[in-house]
């Protein structure tokens, strides 16, 4: 691997390690992500780089990206698919073949070097190249494509083709990492030389990322076998490899049998993964190591410097210049001015049904007190992409978009990618994170907001729970009984929300500053010491690479 590392490899991270990821949030100019999957793994790059860790990335080139988030004529969202080109990127030369549905597919890998963002080396496939057909080429257009067959092909050129195109860039990584389920051929393709499930666990670990059955994906096994899934094994091998005589194949369950060991992303979803999958015969041990975020990428400078300097005018004075870089956005986008003395409340991050956007609205009439009041008024900011074919969410945003447009004090912005997720961090005074508890695996959105003077809001899932003191570094809204009916708990998560916002606050933000700047000092501080990504990856050294 060395070939492809540039820069000195810090001997305690000598291990070799492909990391294996559906996406990558690296930079704004290059579009391999969706949501907090992506934003993960950009940290990890980060701080492999940082850290002089001996890793290289291993993604897919998509040629449209996710989607372009825009806004039709009513300013509804609209999808839309934009061709990307990225000059920066470096063929390798190469290509390897695949086979998809009994047809030969070349894979082509182009690399983005180290010094370009200052990540470790990371390895790009595409299928969209001269030398394929349309069908073949169209596998790699789009990130989550909405088809099943499509799918499944994408994770097959990711899992084979990268493990092809490692090898006959002649780099052997000791581990492979799978990040979520997406790469699971790589094991089929690694156990053809293996012969053994043991020897073979000895090579790969495995990330889970989520409860939610979205992210844990089954297929029929037949259908994964017909189009190539399991590389040149014979339905036999399959079945012995994996002990499964269902019709039915689980992507998570063959990671976890594939895996020495596996990691949830916190220590709470760690207990819930347990507990999921506590039925599968042979599954490796689920420990956690909690997700974290690269403070050079996402913290302001100017904020840290503030903070270690114990200036606290200059961190209010820097916080309110960087809500108002973030209102020029609001305006731009919405035609609304919003006001940096007045306190901002900011849900963004990907729209789905258990993350609630819509909570804050629940008790309708109260929100519109929430929105109206003139003594201690507030502002509230939305944003977040919904999948481009999850129609439940898009009805979410585009009702939250309705309401806002009666509104001069509540804008709901797209486009939520790096950039504008960076300006809503920096910009933010309260992060709001509404998920059901246990549904939100980690919640890496909150922990970047804190790095920059953004106070947490949120409920006791994910990350929060191993960092919130409440009142002291955060707002917590009490948990509730999950057994409950959704509908119950949205009721009872609503009442202590608002009793948190007008009870707490709010009176705070604009009675108690000196309280209010202690909550940020602390809130960035307990962020900075334990959730930064450099935490993470030499936990994923010391606990999983080079665990025996």
């Amino acid at each position: 691997m060395s070939n492809f590392i540039p820069y000195n490899i810090n001997e305690k991270y000598s291990t070799s390690v492909a990391y294996f990821s559906m996406e990558f949030a690296i930079h704004q100019a290059l579009k391999l992500y969706g949501g907090g999957l992506g934003f993960l793994a950009g940290s990890q790059m980060r701080s492999a780089y940082d850290l002089g860790q001996n890793m290289i990335g291993v993604g897919i080139l998509w040629s449209y990206g996710y989607y372009d988030q825009d806004r039709d004529k009513d300013r509804n969202l609209k999808v839309e698919f934009r061709k990307k080109r990225y000059y920066f990127l470096k063929d390798l030369g190469i290509s390897v073949d695949v086979v998809v549905n009994s047809k030969t597919v070349k894979v082509k890998p182009f690399l983005l070097e180290s010094e370009i963002f200052n990540t470790a080396p990371l390895i790009l496939l595409s299928t969209d190249i001269e030398e394929n057909d349309y069908l073949s080429k169209t596998i790699t257009h789009k990130l989550y494509d909405a088809n099943e067959e499509t799918r499944i092909a994408q994770e097959i050129v990711l899992g084979i083709g990268g493990a092809k195109v490692l090898e006959a860039l002649h780099i052997k990584p000791k581990i492979y990492h799978i990040n979520e389920g997406h790469a699971l051929p790589l094991a089929f393709e690694l156990y053809k030389k293996c012969k053994t499930i043991d020897k073979l666990r000895e090579k790969i670990v495995f990330t889970t990322h989520t409860p939610e059955p979205a992210g844990n994906e089954e297929h029929s096994l037949a259908l994964l076998y017909k189009l190539g899934f399991f590389s040149e094994l014979t339905l036999d091998e399959i079945q012995q490899f994996s002990e499964n005589k269902s019709d039915v194949f689980s992507l998570t369950v063959g990671a976890l049998k594939s895996a020495k060991i596996t990691n949830g992303v916190s220590r709470l979803h760690a207990g819930v993964a347990n507990k999921m999958w506590s039925h599968i015969n042979k599954s490796s041990e689920i420990i956690h190591i909690t997700n974290a975020q690269n403070r050079r990428y996402w913290a302001d400078k100017e904020l840290l410097k503030a903070l270690d300097e114990h200036e606290d005018y200059e961190l209010e004075a820097r916080k309110k210049h960087l809500k108002k870089l973030l209102f020029d956005e609001v305006a731009n986008q919405t035609g609304k001015m919003f006001d940096p003395n007045i306190l901002t409340i900011v849900w963004a991050r990907r729209f789905a049904e258990y993350k609630r956007p819509g909570l804050l609205k629940y008790d309708f009439e109260k929100f519109l007190e929430l929105v109206n009041r003139e003594d201690m008024p507030v502002q509230i900011i939305w944003a977040g992409k919904p999948y481009p074919f999850d129609t439940g969410a898009i009805t979410i945003f585009n009702e939250i978009n309705y309401i806002s447009s009666n509104l001069k004090n509540v804008a709901v912005l797209i486009g939520y990618e790096l950039n504008l997720s960076l300006m809503l961090k920096k910009g933010a005074d309260i992060w709001l994170n509404t998920p059901r508890i246990t549904k939100e695996a980690s919640g890496t959105s909150g922990m970047s907001a804190a790095m920059n003077g953004a106070i947490n809001l949120s409920t006791l899932d994910g990350w929060h729970p191993e960092f919130e003191k409440n009142s002291v570094n955060c707002f917590t809204i009490p948990a509730v009984n999950p057994n409950l009916a959704n509908e119950e708990q949205d009721i009872i998560d609503n009442k202590n929300l608002m009793d948190i916002l007008f009870n707490e606050v709010i009176p705070m933000y604009y009675s108690n500053s000196e309280k209010w700047v202690n909550i940020m000092k602390n809130s960035m501080t307990d962020t900075i010491n334990a959730f930064d990504s450099g935490r993470m990856v030499h936990e994923y050294y010391s606990n999983m690479y080079d665990a025996k």
